[in-house]
């Protein structure tokens, strides 16, 4: 958890619940767990207890302290929607960023069932962002779930991009990321395949946003496509909200 972020699309991260169990073959070589494993322990350590699953109630309120606005990625560490997370705790997040309304939440789950089951008790208020994670064509249905909650914004996550993702529909939503494995053991990832996404976000007016090509050395590797970033945001979405709102 920290006041900023080495993570391209947002800003900084805020971890209420760290700790998750792995559902798709996305989670294999997941970063959070290979992290928090080392503190597995350690007296004391935010990660003594290494990935098991944890509530911290003590952080709740941390973004109501931080008075600039920001983008911040909820659960870097998690996912809120696990099925360990109690339904009263997803709740208390929603109310938080509720309250603070000057940043944007951008919230991500590979748990696209609970997400729907629980979209009519959650308060989406306009600064929440959704997004689900889609690693392969066999995850598309995620979309659909995703597509019938009444998030304002809504996002995909196409990371780390595991094979060729074709015919997405993508109406109602309003951003794609994607992304190549990093790590010790990456999983490949095919230029075709960007390519092809980038142009199923152009066609059905969806910004597109490139945020590495991965690999054991992810920096010298770089997020060029096409000899130039793609750092597109859902500006266009943003602004209807902010007009309907003012």
């Amino acid at each position: 958890m920290s006041i900023t972020s080495d993570i391209e699309w947002t800003d900084a991260t805020w971890n209420p619940v760290t700790g998750c169990t792995k559902v798709s073959p996305g989670c294999k070589n997941c970063y959070a767990e290979t992290f928090a494993e080392r503190f597995r322990g350690v007296p004391d350590h935010p990660y003594e207890q290494g990935f098991d699953l944890r509530l911290w109630p003590n952080r709740l309120d941390l973004p109501l302290s931080w008075k600039k606005p920001k983008r911040i990625f909820v659960n870097s560490m998690s996912d809120l929607f696990h099925q360990d997370v109690p339904t009263e705790y997803i709740l208390s997040v929603f109310e938080t960023m509720r309250k603070a309304k000057w940043h944007q939440f951008q919230v991500l789950t590979k748990r696209h069932e609970r997400l729907l089951k629980l979209d009519k008790h959650l308060v989406w208020a306009p600064n929440i962002w959704m997004g689900v994670s889609v690693e392969s064509q066999s995850y598309v249905h995620r979309i659909d779930y995703l597509r019938k909650t009444r998030a304002n914004i809504k996002f995909l996550s196409l990371e780390p991009l595991l094979g060729p993702i074709e015919h997405m529909d993508l109406v109602g939503i309003d951003w794609v990321i994607v992304g190549g494995e990093s790590g010790c053991r990456p999983r490949p990832i095919e230029e075709s395949w960007v390519r092809s996404i980038r142009n199923q976000c152009k066609k059905a007016r969806t910004a597109f946003f490139f945020k590495q090509w991965g690999g054991r050395n992810k920096k010298q590797a770089g997020r060029l496509f096409e000899g130039r970033t793609w750092d597109e945001m859902p500006e266009q979405q943003l602004a209807k909200i902010t007009r309907s709102l003012g």
